[in-house]
């Protein structure tokens, strides 16, 4: 059986820490906790948990704070959360069965991530990102931003076992001032580094910027095939939100070079239509995303997009057509992915009113 130490960095956390470590329980032999200047309670509820708690100085950067954490481990595997991050029952389960059976010569675990969840708590956005890291293979943490680790190696990726991420604190700029700063002073930006700024741009409705860096790190060349296809689906919805539907469109189009079409660039280029008011051609962009098979990759899975929004969208274009039993069709066909969803009980009532 593998041992795990579990790696955090924190500050002022102590709304939610002893939730996170109280999930925990069996699955790390040693919990290292790198406190970055918490001035509330969050040190003592570490140590309630048998934490060790090291103190780092907060340079604005996260792999630098992360590898300090791993610095600590002794165990064979590090492990990192956040401190609003949970492990589901079931999940605890699996990683105990995994600490069981993981040939000890794998160097890195994935893991899914479920990150954004609806009003009903079922997630609609997952990600798959690296868990557990064998010790002795000496992985180092990149980027002060959105780190991550380079995988090499014997990797696993267990295919059903998610970590929960349940955020409580209100969204901060933090991450995008950081990246301000340091293109202020000049840095350069690794590939990755420049997408992640995009997003953050983008997060925060400085739509015209994020689009400028999204282009750039599409035409740079060097980016991971799944950020490639995220780019240019980002890129369509900054363009329609800064009314150039266009520009918009050509960028999402640029997503199927990379693969296969995406249900998210479909159902965007719907959308397009849709604010042209070409009901028929924005119909068939929907019709195109729910029949396609949700693909099993490493990137963002944006889960209402297979399957809900296309046909709530449907619903909407076929009434416009005049399609009114189609219209009703696709709404009960939305129901079934997402059977309290708000627009789908708008629309039962709207169609009634029409009988």
């Amino acid at each position: 059986m593998i041992t795990i130490s579990l790696c955090m960095i924190v500050r002022d956390e102590e709304q939610v820490l002893g939730r996170c470590l109280s999930t925990v329980e069996g699955i790390a032999e040693e919990i290292i906790i790198a406190d970055t200047g918490s001035s509330d309670r969050t040190k003592e509820i570490a140590r309630e948990f048998g934490a060790t708690v090291c103190d780092f100085k907060w340079i604005d950067d996260f792999s630098a704070a992360r590898n300090f954490s791993f610095s600590k481990a002794v165990m064979d595997y590090q492990m990192w959360l956040d401190a609003d991050d949970i492990i589901l029952p079931n999940d605890r389960e699996k990683i105990l069965e995994l600490k069981r059976t993981l040939p000890p010569d794998t160097d890195l675990v994935t893991m899914k991530y479920n990150t954004h969840f609806d009003e009903d708590g079922s997630p609609i956005l997952t990600s798959t990102r690296g868990r557990l890291f064998r010790r002795l293979s000496n992985f180092v943490w990149n980027d002060p931003v959105h780190e991550y680790i380079v995988f090499c190696g014997k990797v696993y990726h267990a295919p059903d076992i998610f970590i929960t991420h349940r955020k409580e604190s209100a969204y901060t700029s933090r991450n995008l001032r950081i990246y301000e700063r340091l293109v202020a002073e000049g840095k350069p930006l690794s590939a990755r580094g420049m997408y992640y700024f995009a997003r953050e741009l983008r997060d925060n409705g400085r739509f015209a910027e994020a689009a400028k860096y999204f282009e750039a790190f599409v035409e740079g060349g060097e980016g991971w095939v799944e950020d490639n296809i995220a780019s240019c689906f980002h890129l369509g919805s900054c363009w329609l939100r800064l009314c150039d539907i266009e520009r918009a469109i050509d960028w999402l189009l640029r997503g199927f070079h990379y693969d296969a079409p995406r249900a998210e660039i479909c159902c965007e280029l719907g959308y397009c239509y849709q604010q042209k008011k070409d009901y028929r051609r924005a119909r068939e962009w929907y019709l195109l995303a729910a029949r396609l098979d949700k693909p099993n990759n490493m990137g963002f899975m944006l889960h209402d997009y297979w399957g809900y929004i296309p046909n709530i969208e449907l619903a909407v274009c076929s009434y416009n057509l005049g399609k009114y039993n189609d219209a009703v069709f696709y709404n009960e066909k939305a129901a079934e992915y997402k059977p309290s969803a708000k627009a789908v009980q708008h629309n039962r009532n709207f169609f009634a009113s029409l009988l």
